[in-house]
This record gives structure tokens, sequence and C-alpha cells, in this order.
């Protein structure tokens, strides 16, 4: 069921047992993670922190853990399954799920016991009504069964025109019945059809604190950096996004104007958060300009830098703007002052020449003490390559544990560490999008595209990660709309497959939607990924949290494809 007063169906209930968290592996779940252990900190909760990657984490987790606890927070896992069919808990254990996944499911949204939602009502979820899905079944078979009875009292005509009756009474429930299923049925496939997501989690525990007075500026910083999370992986809309900035601005504000009579405002380890109008070029202040603009999605995808003619438009573009090359190949830091004191403005006026017409967007960014600036997409692309980092053989919970200190601000170091690891991952997405197009790897199988990254491409290793090939696939998606000349093409959904495990056979494919200024970011292959396993019995495994990602035996591929085409041409 969804709670209505977060603070005293959650907050007051966890506050004097022990909890344990059980969180996903996104940059917005360590972010609501962060904000949650600080609350508890406050308050002295004893909690356990379990990163679970995946459903069987999940499910272990709880096995291991349930014994000690009655109470699990679960963030950004857990809404979009029938939770207690698949952990099967004693019925003591209680269940709090913030997760941005959508639709919920249906059992968890009517469970008044043991499941409880965090979860925003004001989001569209347009749930389907109680009496729509479930229906009482005891009252079904009714009475007709006591008319044998009374054998010899009445006369066996009259009996048999009573049976009749009775007869008709039971053919026309049943009928009903069937009607009611298929209804139910239908009325499930649309709810159920879309995968897509609400509003950030972090921002719903930022909440939270506001609600109990505790919220701090770190707080706010980290819901902050959830919410650039959705916008950094392409996850919500648009005006979302821009609505749900505008709430943070209002937090914003409110502690700026706070902390104004504090003395220590500019003291130097203090921290400002402030609402920037900032350009869309990833780790530009982490970089030089030459190399952020070579690497950021959107202005290479607007130049088509694959290309010569890309290369020499870009050259153009930095003498319009007046900016030797000397000073743009260099570290952002190390750039002239009288240079980057107008340097976003002198990038807009050029942009909109070369028809990039919204190369700012709103955001935030923070100054820790005098020295340390970083915009919140700088943090998401940090913590996400340190997530999914494959430098040194660490376990997911080694790099799930750093990927959370690199958002504390007394953890710097780690943070740089993740700004370089993000360096190498946005060359290798670009490199990769570059060898795709130019070797025409994307294939149109009629109903969408298709493109497979061979064994043995240059980092291949770092696309077995589900991040990491999500976002090459929205960085070659977007690319291929601005290179190919077919205009049905442009309007396809892309299927995009790599390597997951060379000894086990096994690829990771994942699925998105068209790309386009006002998709909806709704994302319908997961069902189709479910059904066309299912019609060809290949052996894949749904297991991520995203049911849109899943692993695949090899030899599969082909056969899993040709269901897939015939499923939704």
């Amino acid at each position: 069921m969804f709670v209505t007063d977060i603070r005293k169906d959650f907050y007051e209930v966890v506050a004097n047992q022990r909890v344990a968290l059980l969180v996903a592996p996104d940059i917005d779940a360590l972010c609501a993670c962060k904000i949650l252990q600080a609350l508890f900190h406050c308050d002295q909760v004893q909690y356990t922190l379990v990163p679970v990657t995946r459903w069987q984490d999940l499910d272990t987790a709880f096995l291991e853990h349930k014994e000690q606890f009655r109470y699990f927070v679960l963030i950004n896992c857990g809404a979009n399954v029938d939770l207690l069919e698949m952990l099967q808990p004693d019925d003591d254990s209680i269940f709090f799920i913030c997760d941005t996944h959508r639709p919920v499911d249906v059992v968890n949204v009517y469970n008044d016991t043991q499941i409880k939602l965090l979860i925003k009502q004001d989001d569209d979820l347009g749930v389907p009504s109680y009496d729509d899905i479930f229906r009482d079944d005891e009252d079904e078979e009714g009475d007709d069964s006591g008319n044998e009875s009374d054998e010899g009292s009445e006369p066996s005509g009259k009996r048999r025109r009573f049976d009749e009756g009775a007869v008709e009474r039971r053919i026309e429930r049943q009928r009903a019945k069937r009607e009611w299923e298929a209804r139910r049925r239908e009325i499930l496939f649309d709810y159920e059809q879309y995968e897509y997501h609400g509003t950030s989690a972090a921002m719903m525990f930022f909440e939270l604190a506001w609600v109990l007075t505790k919220d701090t500026k770190d707080m706010l910083w980290w819901a902050v950096i959830g919410l650039t999370d959705q916008w950094v992986h392409d996850k919500i809309t648009h005006m979302k996004y821009v609505t749900d900035i505008a709430t943070m601005q209002r937090h914003v504000s409110r502690h700026n104007h706070r902390n104004e009579d504090e003395e220590n405002s500019l003291s130097i380890d203090c921290m400002r958060i402030s609402f920037e109008y900032d350009l869309r070029l990833s780790l530009y202040q982490h970089w030089s300009l030459y190399e952020s603009i070579c690497n950021s999605c959107y202005t290479s995808c607007s130049f088509k830098l694959w290309t010569l003619n890309g290369q020499k438009k870009l050259q153009e573009f930095l003498a319009d703007m007046g900016l030797p090359l000397k000073q743009v190949r260099q570290k952002f830091n190390s750039m002239d002052m009288s240079i980057k004191e107008n340097l976003r403005d002198v990038i807009e006026e050029s942009s909109n020449k070369y028809g990039m017409k919204d190369i700012r967007i709103q955001t935030f960014g923070v100054h820790f003490g005098f020295k340390n600036r970083f915009l919140a997409s700088d943090m998401v692309h940090a913590a996400a390559a340190l997530l999914e980092s494959t430098e040194k053989e660490d376990s997911d919970s080694d790099n799930f544990i750093k990927a959370l200190d690199s958002l504390s601000r007394s953890n710097l170091e780690r943070l740089h560490s993740g700004i370089e690891l993000a360096k190498k991952k946005l060359m290798a997405i670009q490199q990769t999008v570059a060898s795709c197009i130019c070797t025409n790897l994307i294939l149109s199988q009629g109903p969408f595209l298709y493109c497979y990254l061979m064994e043995g491409t240059p980092d291949v290793k770092l696309f077995a990660k589900p991040m990491a090939l999500t976002l090459l696939c929205k960085y070659l998606l977007k690319a291929f709309v601005h290179s190919t000349r077919n205009k049905r093409c442009k309007l396809l959904p892309l299927i995009m497959a790599a390597p997951k495990d060379v000894e086990k056979g096994t690829v990771i494919v994942v699925g998105i939607p068209p790309e386009s200024e006002t998709s909806d970011k709704k994302n319908f292959f997961g069902r189709a990924f479910e059904k066309a396993a299912e019609s060809t019995s290949s052996r894949t495994l749904h297991d991520h949290f995203d049911t849109s990602i899943i692993e695949l035996k090899t030899e599969d591929r082909s056969k899993f494809l040709d269901a897939l085409i015939t499923l939704l041409s």
C-alpha cells in the first residue's frame, strides 16, 4: 500500500528498530542511501547496508537477514514485481519500498500489511482499481448445490425445472466470470506493458529529512545528484526534469538564505550549492574543453564527429568562438581567466549558429571550500564509473562502497579517481559509437534496429556492465539518428547486445525506446523480451531490476531475435 505520511508511517516505525537497507546499484539509489544513513546516524538507528545487484542477490540477502530483521528498506528495487510471491517472507516481515521503477506491481499496491510503498502518489501511476483485478470467489458458487437434498418431497417435473433455472444461473455466472477475467487480462496488459521511471528516490528521502527538519546541505546535494542521475541516464522526460529541478531550486534558495548570516559561509571547509544554467559538456571543468566537446554525446552527435566533415565543422566552431587552440586543448583549470569568465556565453552564442539551440541546461553546482567546484553531472559520471569499474578485479560490493564514498565531500581523492575513470569510459563510448557507425554495425531488423558488439572489440569488457551498455546504447541511437538519411529508421528503437561472460557463453542484451525530443521514455522491451524468450524457450536470465536488460545464451541469440521481429512486426 502507499504510505501517505512518510514521517509517521515509515520513519517513526523504524526509528527504534534494527533495519536492513537493501540498495540497488544506481546513483540515485546511492544518494537516497546516503540521505537515509545520515538520518539514521542522527537518531542512532541501527542498520545493516546490503548492496543488491540483481533479483537473485535480493533473494539471498533476504534469506540471510530474515532471522535478525523484521524491517527491510528496499531502495530502487522491489516495486515492479510481486515481492511476497518472490521472497515468501514470514507474516511479521515488513518491507518499505522506495523505488523509481514503474509500473508498480498491483499486489504490492493492494497489500495493506507487509508492503509499504514510499512512492509519490502524484506521479501518473494509473493503478487499476481493486475491483477490476481482484474478486472473491467464495460467494461465486452460490447456493445452487442445495437442490438435490429434498429428493422425494416434490414431484420430479417441478424439480427438473428448478434444476434448469439453477444450471442457467451457473452458466450465466461462469460466462460473467470469463468476461471479467478477459477484461482483467486486458487491463493488466495495458498497465504493465511499458516500463518507465518516477520521482527520484533521493528526492523522496530528502523530503523526509525536510519534514523531520533534519535536512542539511549534504543531503540536499545528494538529492540533486539523484535527480541529475535520472537526467544523465535518460530515465525521465525533459518536462519531469525541469519540474523537479524547480522543486530542488526552492530548497537550495532556502538553505542559502538560512546560511547568509552565518560567519562560516566563506570558510575553507564550507559548502555552497548554486543553481547554474550550465553547458551540456561532460566533465569539461576537469578536462580540456576540446576533449569534453569531442566526448560529450550532445556536441559529438550535432557535429557528427566520426566524419571528416564533422572534424572540420568542430575546427570552424572553435574559430567562430575566437578561442586559440592552445587554450582549448589544455586543462580547463589552466585556461586564461579572461577566456573562462564569459566562456559559457561565448559557447552558447556560437552553438546557436551551429544548430545546437539547447547547449545549456538547468543544473546545480557545488563549491567545497575555495578550490573544488563540481557540477551535479560530474558527480554522476564519477560515481557511475566507480560503481561499474573494470580496472581492478574488485567485487560488486567493493565497487559499491567506493562509489558511495565518492559522494562524501570528505573523500575528494576517491571522487577525482572516479572522474578519471569516467573520462576513460566516455572516450570508450565515443570510439565505440564511431566504429559502429563507420562500419555499419547497426542493422535494421524491421520493427527495430540491432547492434552486436563482437568479442574482441576494444573496451568490450566495460560494456558487459548494464549502466555502461545502456549509456552506449543511448549515445549510439542518437548518433545513428543524426547520421542516417532513412526517415523510417529515425523512428525505430534499438536493441544492443554485448558479450557478458565468454566462458559461460552469455551475452547481455538491452533495449531502448526510439530517440525523439518528445519521447515519454516508456520502454516496452521488458514485456517483449519475456514473450520472445517464452515462445522460443531461449535460455535467458531476467535478473536485472530494469526489465529491459536481460542475459541470453549466445547460441540462442538468432532464434530469440527472430521471435522478437515476429512479435513486434
